[in-house]
């Protein structure tokens, strides 16, 4: 069992806590992910490494409340705890010889962008930070980005908050104006990371995407993560847990990505209705 060091809401719908696991939090890299469970009968989510404290032994965890597991989580206050927390699982972000680094964040995917960011900040990278969001009650994260980035952007769909717009409108100005990166970063949306690749792509930019496919053992035998590359005119399959989550964003097939990301949405709708309805009643 996992004990819930703290718990904190970020926004209506995401949730930060802490909880105690010393081994992964000794171990654990950024873009590394863990999977827990809830309870005994849970189903296994995969969640990303948010941040760790090896002193305090905790790591911190960031999920948006969108499925029947997450509701169930977030239902748990601080000082309880949960089944399962296995990790560190995933291969790290690659940081060696990136000097210059385009972090590009999209909601939710902000919790995974920010370790990211700080990892470079702490390695002496310039670090250029875009965060974007539908609108400014869903902004999370802000200062902590502010923090660790040389230069940061931030975006809401509607206007509400800072500038109008989408994140690949000011990364298309910056490189329209011959900036240069040696690396962009991007994670979120699937619709979000095609777009901001497809955006970097003229100007020859290497474009790394994490992606966060249906995973159930994380450990490579199921193949529910399944992605497909395109990687020198063959199509080849990747396992996002094993092999990723970090893919080359050139390479990626987004369309049946986002095909197979959908194939449960009905049936994850429903799962979460029965579950809220279950504590309603409680």
């Amino acid at each position: 069992m996992y004990r819930i060091a703290s718990k904190k809401a970020l926004n209506p719908t995401v949730t930060q806590m802490e909880i105690v696991s010393p081994l992964v939090a000794k171990k654990a890299k950024p873009g590394q992910f863990i999977i827990l469970r809830v309870d005994e009968e849970g189903e296994r989510i995969p969640l990303t490494v948010a941040g760790t404290d090896p002193e305090k032994g905790t790591v911190k965890i960031i999920f948006q409340i969108v499925g029947a597991t997450t509701e169930k989580l977030n239902h748990k206050e601080e000082g309880e705890f949960i089944q399962d927390f296995v990790g560190p699982l995933g291969v790290a972000t690659h940081t060696e010889g990136i000097k210059k680094v385009c972090i590009v964040g999209g909601g939710v995917g902000c919790a995974i962008a920010m370790p990211v960011a700080q990892e470079f900040h702490r390695l002496g990278a310039e670090v250029t930070s875009i965060i974007g969001f539908r609108n400014k009650d869903l902004l999370i994260l802000e200062d902590e980005f502010r923090e660790c980035s040389d230069r940061l952007v931030v975006m809401t769909d509607d206007g509400s908050y800072a500038r109008h717009g989408n994140v690949t409108v000011p990364l298309k100005e910056m490189l329209e104006a011959g900036e240069k990166f040696d690396m962009i970063i991007t994670i979120g949306p699937l619709i979000m990371m095609k777009f901001v690749t497809l955006t970097a792509k003229p100007f020859g930019v290497p474009v790394t995407v994490s992606m966060n496919p249906i995973m159930i053992d994380g450990t490579g035998m199921c193949g529910g993560c399944r992605l497909t590359l395109n990687r020198d005119g063959e199509r080849i399959t990747k396992f996002a847990c094993v092999d990723g989550p970090d893919f080359n964003g050139y390479e990626v097939d987004f369309d049946e990505a986002m095909s197979r990301g959908r194939m449960y949405f009905d049936f994850e709708r429903k799962a979460h209705e029965e579950t809220c309805n279950l504590f309603k009643k409680a």
